[in-house]
């Protein structure tokens, strides 16, 4: 299937901007979109970062989304307030869709109790499990499976080898890249004097609309009621959600997050890469965990923090600045102990944590305390 292909007026009423022409400048056909630095004549560009404005005077691109102040520097502009989203929007446009399958699969296992929408696709190899409910054009590639009495939403697609365990229920639009796994048994287990027993996981998931899962991520059942990742929230590839978490809108949890058992995260709150949430914790809306960070207690809403275990975040980059800088101030410390008369640190093994280092540096410089 080609990509599709716009002319620039037309390409502007789609994406509902104006259309700026030099004098002189024709009406053309764009074919694609690209960085300004890498665009040709037909295809259209961006700027959203002022430092890169040098590059207006030698892109090649045929158009460009700019904002009012940088529509007299380029041929062609489409101009907006903000560039960036208009040029996502545009980027949709010409995205050339995965797959060109239509129609059921005589190849596909559907249970005949399964009930499909108008305009649905299922690819062969694909498993519809009995009691399935779909809504109107959803897409299920080769090898997902979608197990007894789930629910989706008009518009989901389910992209290869995505898995739905029994019960789970999506929302219109959702999104399930390669690999996803949506309602595993949660991690529930328990010691006993007869060894590890396993705690059964008889709950389920439940997702909003428009929500994107990637690829290898997993949400895990609930063990009585419902995992819950409401509307508008996108989790990256390999991401874990443990069971009974609950997710509030337009979340962003990037790769390898990790959220353990009944942990509550607000709306509009941002997990950078490899950060790891403990279990029974409350995360407040519009907060910000930086990468890697460790979080053992529960987060204030509009909070941005990071480190292991958690700081405020201004003070994770003070001391991720200064945590090179301690062998330097270890020896510092040493001579001026010794020239002070005090026995060297090396010979009396002291406690060589920071805040002991400047516990002593203090006492040396107000021996009275004061």
């Amino acid at each position: 299937m080609p990509a599709p292909t716009y002319r620039l007026s037309e390409l502007a009423g789609k994406l509902g901007l104006k259309l700026v022409l030099r004098e002189g400048a024709e009406d053309i056909e764009i074919t694609g979109v690209s960085s300004l630095a890498e665009a040709g004549p037909s295809d259209l560009g961006f700027l959203a970062n002022p430092k890169y404005a040098s590059q207006l005077a030698t892109t090649k691109a045929g158009a460009v989304i700019v904002k009012e102040e940088h529509a007299g520097e380029v041929e062609r502009a489409l101009v907006t307030p903000d560039p960036y989203p208009m040029f996502a929007q545009a980027i949709g446009l010409f995205a050339k869709p995965q797959g060109s399958f239509s129609g059921i699969s005589h190849l596909a296992c559907v249970d005949p109790s399964a009930g499909l929408g108008e305009g649905c696709t299922v690819y062969p190899f694909a498993y519809v499990g009995p009691g399935v409910v779909m809504g109107r054009g959803c897409t299920v590639f080769p090898g997902c499976y979608v197990g007894e009495d789930c629910e989706l939403g008009d518009g989901c697609t389910l992209y290869p080898r995505a898995v739905l365990m029994a019960g789970t229920k999506l929302g219109e639009g959702c999104v399930l890249q390669p690999g996803a796994v949506i309602g595993a048994e949660g991690f529930g287990f328990a010691r006993t004097p007869a060894g590890i027993k396993k705690v059964p996981q008889i709950g389920h998931v439940e997702i909003g609309g428009h929500v994107e899962i990637g690829a290898n991520a997993c949400v895990d059942r609930a063990a009585l009621s419902a995992t819950v990742i409401s509307s508008g929230t996108c989790l990256d590839n390999l991401v874990q959600v443990g069971h009974n978490v609950r997710i509030g809108k337009d979340c962003l949890i990037v790769s390898q997050v990790g959220i353990s058992g009944s942990t509550h995260v607000g709306d509009n709150v941002t997990m950078a890469g490899q950060a790891g949430i403990s279990g029974h914790l409350q995360i407040g809306s519009g907060s910000t965990i930086g990468p890697q960070a460790g979080v053992a207690k529960d987060i204030p809403e509009g909070a941005v923090v990071g480190g292991s275990p958690t700081v405020d975040y201004n003070t994770y980059l003070r001391n991720a600045t200064l945590m090179p800088k301690l062998p330097e101030l270890f020896k510092r410390v040493s001579r001026i102990e010794q020239e002070l008369g005090h026995k060297p640190m090396a010979e009396s093994k002291p406690d060589r944590s920071l805040a002991a280092m400047w516990s002593r540096w203090l006492s040396m410089m107000h021996p009275g305390g004061k």
